[in-house]
């Protein structure tokens, strides 16, 4: 346990924002469940649904630091290449 007061204050926001971050990669991945999910259902219509929610949320993941640009760009291909193999 810290003894330093600038360092309770920083584990403080550390895991108010740890939080944050859980709450916000929890909603990409059942996003990017939804996507999957249609995909495997064969529903064309849901899928091409959910993609833009997906691909929305992934960015707005790298916008606020909670993913690395690399690793959303490589989720977003993945998720557009498995909706594009339905037509």
């Amino acid at each position: 346990m810290a003894n330093i007061k600038q360092q309770i204050k920083r584990n403080r926001t550390n895991e108010k924002s740890r939080q944050r971050n859980a709450s916000f990669k929890s909603q990409v991945r059942t996003a990017i469940k939804k996507v999957k999910v249609a995909v495997q259902a064969g529903d064309k219509e849901a899928a091409n649904k959910a993609l833009p929610n997906a691909i929305s949320l992934i960015d707005k993941s790298v916008d606020k630091g909670v993913q690395h640009k690399n690793t959303a760009a490589r989720q977003k291909s993945s998720l557009t290449t498995l909706v594009n193999s339905l037509s």
